[in-house]
């Protein structure tokens, strides 16, 4: 008996979807999708067909009104996963987080919430945020700790609706993490993303988006800073399957130190339903030392000659040492004219954050960063 080797899918819309991780073969590297992941890191999340580990504790303080968040056995999906680490997480979670924002709330404050990893066995998580329509919220989900995790975030924005979504991982340096973020799009709503990622020694996530109406519009920006021998990984996949919908990417990254590791993937798919789409995307990245790697790949696909307009754009660069030069000869010291430039690369996100003590302590972290690389 002879079996056919499986042809790779020629188009992002072709991908294998199921919720069955044994649906999915093994991973080797090889493939497309996890060539760049240093898979032997991952571990168990790699090999497991179920996770028994315990999950983040979630924790948060007085939520504003409007906002609630309970626990329960389950929900209906948003994310049909399409890699083996996303149907792990949705199979071996021990039930769902539910953030909810009621119809036509806006709360004055942002709601913050907090998953702590308490270590031990891998472990899988899922969450789920559900903003009504017309509602306008900001909500800020916070990872720390240590933890060996595969998590789904699955985001539904209403009609109308407006959410400022930040996910900050600020892991142990023990951590790993792989995570996708699923965001579904509601008719004329807006959604932002920011996701931040300092700590964690793997943290590899992926973030797509899908639309459910004419008029959606979903920002997605990022913000990481890998040290030595971290590896973090951001991929995007937003599929415009809807007409007169937008989308925005914008990823900025600085590494230093022997062995650090950044990949950006930028994946765009503009199917033929989606006449007027208007989207952009681009990475930049700001090499600080020797020894450190970052890989950007912006891809799109377009089904549609009817488009608004379509682009995309990567630019990697080491730190500009004229520019350090000009400011040591105005009398600022070279420490300080580093953090100054890091700062200014990293400004017009941070700036994003609508939250004033976030963007301090987002500043603060990057400059200690910057301390100890000089030390």
């Amino acid at each position: 008996m002879t079996t056919e080797a499986i042809a790779p899918p020629s188009t992002k819309s072709q991908v294998l979807r199921s919720f069955d991780v044994t649906d999915f073969p093994a991973l080797n590297g090889l493939e497309e999708e996890w060539r760049f992941t240093p898979l032997k890191r991952l571990g168990d999340l790699v090999k497991a067909t179920s996770l028994t580990g315990a999950a983040p504790s979630v924790e948060f303080g007085d939520l504003p009104d409007g906002v609630t968040v309970s626990t329960a056995d389950d929900v209906d999906p948003v994310l049909t996963p399409f890699d083996r680490v996303s149907a792990l997480a949705y199979g071996s979670a021990a039930g769902v987080t539910v953030i909810e924002v009621a119809a036509e709330a806006e709360p004055a404050e942002a709601a913050v919430i907090r998953l702590v990893g308490k270590g031990g066995d891998a472990a899988a998580a899922r969450t789920f945020v559900k903003v009504g329509n017309f509602a306008k919220a900001t909500i800020i989900l916070e990872q720390s700790g240590s933890v060996t995790l595969a998590d789904n975030i699955e985001v539904v924005v209403g009609d109308s609706a407006q959410l400022t979504f930040i996910t900050l991982a600020e892991w142990d340096r023990d951590a790993v993490q792989a995570q996708h973020v699923k965001i579904r799009v509601g008719k004329d709503a807006h959604v932002q993303h920011l996701q931040v990622t300092l700590g964690g020694d793997l943290v590899r996530q992926f973030t797509s988006v899908e639309y459910a109406g004419r008029g959606g519009d979903a920002e997605l920006f990022g913000l990481y800073f890998a040290t030595a021998g971290q590896h973090q990984e951001h991929r995007q996949l937003v599929d415009h399957s809807a007409p007169d919908c937008r989308s925005n990417v914008g990823y900025r990254g600085a590494l230093q130190g022997a062995s650090a590791h950044t990949v950006w993937v930028g994946d765009v798919l503009i199917r033929a339903t989606a006449t007027g789409t208007d989207t952009y995307e681009i990475n930049r990245n700001l090499i600080l030392t020797d020894g450190a790697r970052a890989d950007s790949v912006p891809n799109l696909e377009i089904e549609t000659g009817e488009v608004a307009g379509a682009g995309h754009a990567s630019a990697t660069g080491r730190f500009d040492d004229e520019q350090l030069f000009y400011l040591m000869a105005r009398g600022i010291p070279e420490g300080e004219a580093r953090k100054l430039v890091v700062r200014g690369f990293f400004a017009e996100l941070i700036n994003k954050i609508p939250v004033e003590g976030l963007r301090e302590r987002l500043g603060d972290t990057i400059e200690a960063r910057l301390v100890e690389a000089g030390s």
